[in-house]
């Protein structure tokens, strides 16, 4: 399988309003709804053939700019312009390129433009983040194939030389890197990371809580679903945080296996951090959660989080880096200030991951200790973005990815009925009916990746049942 060149003749966007069913809070943010983006592309080959594919995202206020200053609607109108602004870089030209040809002729110009009009690097992401899933969609339905299959064989073209972009991997061998995952997701599950935000009730219902049959507390979504892999959110308050772990650690006591803790950027700096580990450590009742602790996630604000020195800090935990991924670069930047993990986000853009799983491969391999990939996004819905998000998470090879989506938002209950259905009958060990709606199937704790393996970038036949006249079409 060889990548094909072709030119990207039209890109398209459409939203569809999701309410939450019970509110996420995460560092100073609340969130209730928020609109989902949808992306078509339309390719056109060499050979004069088209080619068409599609994608979807979230658009979740106050994580992309957190910026006190700008309302949720606000936030809403800066990924709006980033898809704009990337809509308008791929079709700026029409010289015939692969799909990694594209991003990469495009990388710098997107952002540059970005910063002219005032938006933050993460929101530049977004609009190509987006838009590459789309057009690689359309490339793997020109070639007939699944993502997999693609990826392993390079389909996208990637190549560093001459790019200027990730030259710390310009000796590293990344076809072999590609060829070494796997072709296929038959028979391969992935652990859903169960979070735990800020305002999540435990054991008993809030006052209010829906009474729409889905679990509302921790205990009953443990009872559900299965989980045995938790992410516990952090306020930045170390007292009140510890003291929210020895809430939280009797309820996931006997089912937990992996406990990761997100710091969503609230502690102010290296020593807050190092005062919350002390408490931690001290805390008696908290010995068996620290066992199972893998990583602390972005503890620190991203406009400083890597100036700092945190080695010390990253031998009593391993840190990950989340909302200060912003470039290619960061991770780089991120390893000399003594972080060793780094985030896989589809909001960021998938060649970003797949760069930064190989930085893991040869890092890992030159420095004798461990530097690795972790799944985080608990935005992801169910339909084109979950199945995007959990393909590549997949063929990452990752065991574990953050999951929660299906516990704030009925599923796919906000498409018409002929949508879920469709999806329903196209994936039927990925979704499962219940309680109204067609939502994600969760057992033991485990997601089956199965279906994936179909044509198209984790799509197979759902473009076709994606009710996009249904949907908002104002870009």
């Amino acid at each position: 399988m060889q990548a094909i060149r072709f030119v990207i003749e039209d890109i398209g966007f459409a939203e569809r309003d999701v309410a939450l069913r019970l509110p996420f809070r995460f560092g100073s943010a609340t969130v209730r709804a928020c609109p989902q983006a949808y992306a078509t592309a339309r390719i056109r080959l060499e050979d004069g053939s088209t080619s068409t594919g599609c994608a979807a995202e979230m658009m979740i206020p106050k994580w992309f700019d957190k910026s006190p200053a700008l309302s949720q609607e606000q936030n809403f109108g800066q990924l709006r312009e980033a898809l704009v602004l990337a809509r308008e870089a791929y079709r700026s030209d029409s010289a015939p390129d692969t799909a990694w040809g594209h991003f990469a002729r495009h990388y710098r110009g997107i952002h540059e433009s970005a910063a002219r009009r005032g938006l933050p690097a993460l929101v530049a992401s977004y609009g190509p983040a987006l838009v590459d899933r789309a057009v690689f969609d359309a490339v793997c339905r020109a070639l007939g194939t699944g993502f997999s299959a693609a990826m392993s064989a390079n389909a996208a073209g990637m190549r560093l030389d001459g790019t200027g972009l990730a030259d710390d991997l310009r000796d590293f061998d990344l076809d072999a890197f590609l060829a070494a995952h796997p072709a296929s997701l038959a028979g391969r599950t992935v652990a859903a990371r169960h979070t735990v935000g800020l305002a999540d009730a435990l054991v008993d219902p809030l006052p209010g809580s829906p009474e729409d049959g889905l679990p509302c507390t921790l205990t009953q979504a443990i009872a559900r679903y299965g989980h045995r892999h938790f992410k516990l959110k952090l306020s930045g308050d170390a007292a009140a945080d510890v003291e929210r772990l020895a809430e939280i650690a009797p309820v996931i006591h006997d089912a937990m296996r992996l406990v990761t803790f997100d710091g969503n950027e609230q502690y102010r700096d290296a020593a807050h951090l190092a005062e919350f580990l002390d408490r931690l450590e001290r805390h008696p009742g908290l010995a068996p959660l620290r066992a199972c602790l893998a990583f602390v996630e972005q503890p620190m604000a991203r406009a400083h989080a890597l100036d700092a020195d945190v080695s010390a800090l990253g031998l009593r935990v391993p840190l990950l880096v989340d909302e200060s991924d912003a470039t290619l670069d960061a991770f780089p930047r991120a390893r000399a200030a003594g972080y060793t993990g780094i985030s896989s986000k589809s909001c960021k853009g998938f060649y970003k991951s797949v760069l930064n799983a190989a930085r893991c491969a040869a890092w890992s391999r030159e420095a004798g200790r461990e530097y690795f990939l972790s799944g985080e996004d608990l935005t992801m819905q169910a339909g084109l973005g979950i199945q995007q998000d959990l393909a590549l998470v997949g063929w990452l090879g990752l065991t574990h990815v953050e999951r929660n989506g299906h516990h704030y938002v009925n599923g796919l209950a906000a498409a018409p009925d002929t949508e879920q259905s469709g999806f329903l009958a196209g994936f039927p060990t990925l979704y499962g009916h219940s309680d109204g709606a067609v939502r994600l199937r969760i057992d033991n704790g485990q997601i089956d990746l199965s279906n994936l393996d179909c044509p198209g970038f984790a799509t197979g036949t759902a473009g076709g049942h994606v009710s996009w006249d249904a949907m908002r079409s104002t870009y």
